[in-house]
């Protein structure tokens, strides 16, 4: 099925490796984007052990990356365990197929969320998808009673039911219902009776609130992952009268919530001395399995951006350490001005790096659109970033008008590293992506290109 939908074509792997592989990333072509896979394995062994120490499941979003490689350490190599995904595009499942189908044959059970309200043109894509993983790869995210009656034809492709997650919306506004609505249409109604005649399976209810990138501390992550999965417990209460029969055979319900600062913010929970009694109630719903009132449930979390991160999630400060430590994307872009002579009010430096380069996201913690690595140049009198950005240039300056006798230290010509503000974008804007591993020994080793990874870029 995928390869009938034509793609924008793309230098074969090999073709970019045997370019690409044993440069210095000052010697590539630029601008080009860099994953640091030493920081990617280290977040996602962190994510894992986590989820493992507290006894929930896991769900790991692929939409930031879109690679084998990295859903691989998101899932890890533990034998017997289930490997959950979710996608954003279908072509981000076509492209894992080959780790789904690994994974499975390797006994781990594999479930892959399309992660937004069923489009229906997409249901032909993912059933022929899950026909080539397994019965019960594929799930499908519900909000609405139209988008049921689509899921038919999934079972006709496919030979079997679709997973179904009721997406409930937890405050953020952008997909969902709330909890008192979730039977909207009779919704909830229809599934029960889909599920029973064998054309779906419902395995829970689904909410993503990204309200959490707003916040500013780990107890606003923790709060606000408290405050969502109390959310959708209140959809599944507000609902046991229509799933009272599924609870009498015993059916569980699974809760999946999440999104990255939420979720890595469950290392509070493994500190040690007697937690406060917000951490204790996080912590016991996370673990309440059996309840009188909703039945049996199991919470799962879920989240996407945390093995690469970037300048908007440190500014959530559910992680401590400084960016070069803690962001495994970085854009290289090449310096071509600079004006350090009184031309302009403060020194400042053009770079060959714009919008299409870099993304055009805001962060909320500095007036800026991407911070410039200490890489290869001297200090200065504070941080530099992105202070104003077009589609294929950029002007640097130093954060709120510093200038320093000495202005921009760098020269035309040089090469700059730059952490973007949402990796997501940037990393879309290219077809593959330079690894260089940082935990190498010896001079330079670190900053030398170690592989290259493609990825999709459409639908």
């Amino acid at each position: 099925m995928a390869s009938s939908i034509p793609l924008r074509p793309l230098a074969s792997q090999s073709e970019l490796q045997a370019f690409y592989i044993g440069k210095d990333i000052n010697d590539v072509p630029k601008p080009a984007v860099i994953l640091d896979v030493a920081i990617i394995r280290r977040h996602c062994a962190a994510m894992l052990e986590a989820t493992r120490e507290l006894g929930v499941g896991f769900r790991a979003h692929v939409k930031t990356h879109k690679t084998p490689q990295i859903a691989h350490l998101q899932v890890g190599d533990i034998p017997n365990t289930p490997a959950n995904f979710v996608i954003s595009t279908v072509l981000e499942g076509e492209t894992l197929l080959p780790l789904f189908q690994e994974l499975f044959r390797a006994g781990r059970p594999v479930n892959v969320l399309y992660g937004i309200p069923l489009v229906p043109s997409q249901v032909p894509r993912l059933a022929h998808l899950a026909k080539q993983i397994a019965a019960g790869s594929i799930s499908v995210m519900i909000d609405h009673p139209d988008q049921i009656d689509h899921l038919r034809g999934f079972r006709d492709i496919a030979g079997f039911a679709a997973g179904v997650f009721l997406k409930v919306d937890s405050g953020y506004h952008r997909a969902g219902l709330p909890p008192d609505g979730l039977n909207k249409g009779g919704l909830v109604e229809k599934i029960i009776t889909m599920e029973k005649e064998g054309v779906i399976e419902l395995i829970g209810v689904y909410s993503h609130n990204s309200l959490s990138y707003a916040g500013s501390t780990l107890e606003e992550g923790m709060q606000f992952l408290r405050e969502e999965i109390l959310g959708c417990r209140e959809a599944i209460r507000q609902h046991t009268h229509l799933l009272s029969a599924r609870q009498a055979k015993g059916k569980e319900l699974v809760i999946s919530v999440g999104a990255t600062p939420q979720v890595v913010s469950i290392k509070g929970l493994l500190q040690g001395g007697a937690l406060s009694p917000s951490r204790h109630e996080l912590k016991a719903l996370l673990h309440q399995e059996d309840s009188d009132d909703i039945g049996r449930i199991t919470v799962e979390l879920h989240a996407g951006v945390y093995p690469i991160l970037d300048m908007q999630q440190l500014s959530t400060n559910t992680h401590t350490g400084p960016a070069e430590d803690e962001i495994a994307i970085s854009v290289v872009a090449e310096v071509c001005s600079v004006y350090n002579n009184a031309e302009r009010s403060t020194p400042e430096a053009l770079i060959a790096a714009g919008s299409l380069a870099l993304g055009r996201e805001p962060c909320p913690s500095y007036p800026g659109w991407g911070v410039v690595s200490e890489w290869r140049r001297p200090k200065g009198p504070g941080r530099l970033i992105v202070q104003r950005i077009s589609q294929e240039h950029a002007i640097l300056g130093w954060e709120k008008g510093k200038g320093g006798e000495e202005g921009i230290p760098l020269r035309v010509g040089q090469s700059v590293r730059i952490f973007p503000n949402h990796a997501c974008v940037t990393g879309a804007l290219y077809g593959w992506y330079l690894v260089v591993d940082s935990s190498r020994e010896g001079e330079g080793e670190g900053e030398r290109v170690v592989d290259v990874w493609t990825r999709p870029t459409g639908w």
